[in-house]
């Protein structure tokens, strides 16, 4: 017996997302960066260059070219470095040892994943835990961590 292949129907079409819908999104994203500069927990910096990089592509790079765009990236570039660097010099000037700095580098980088608490304190108990580690000083440890927070905080003001 001999049946008939079954017939596929089309998928149904997908609408296109609207021009003012990413736009509104390109906006938010920037305005959500911008709240970033006062809000530690948020990235502000990789918001606003989201929301400047989409904009530039609805537009089709015609009013912010690839030049602005290289200007702009490196400018966030620029800032993250110098969060960065600013929460090691912060544990260096306390007189760190080479294991907290390692620790406010990883508290650093896991903060970035845990929301406000881990971009506020994961920094410092990652420089307070290395340098409890390297040296086994209680006060030591938590004066590190006090003074590479401060640097993170001096950063983010930055």
């Amino acid at each position: 017996m001999c049946v008939a292949p079954m017939r596929r129907l089309p998928d149904p079409p997908v609408p296109p997302v609207s021009d003012t819908l990413l736009w509104i999104l390109s906006a938010a994203l920037i305005v959500l960066g911008l709240a970033g500069t006062l809000l530690p927990a948020l990235p502000g910096t990789a918001f606003v260059l989201a929301g400047i990089v989409l904009g530039a592509w609805i537009d089709d790079f015609t009013r912010v070219g690839w030049g602005a765009l290289a200007v702009v990236t490196v400018m966030a570039i620029a800032a993250w470095v110098l969060d960065y660097v600013a929460a090691l010099l912060g544990a260096r000037r306390a007189g760190a040892s080479p294991q907290a700095v390692t620790g406010a580098a990883i508290g650093t980088v896991l903060g970035i994943f845990a929301g406000l608490v881990g971009v506020l304190f994961l920094p410092l108990v990652g420089a307070a835990i290395g340098e409890w580690l390297a040296r086994r000083d209680h006060r030591c440890a938590v004066r590190v961590g006090l003074a590479t927070w401060l640097g993170l905080m001096a950063g983010l003001v930055a």
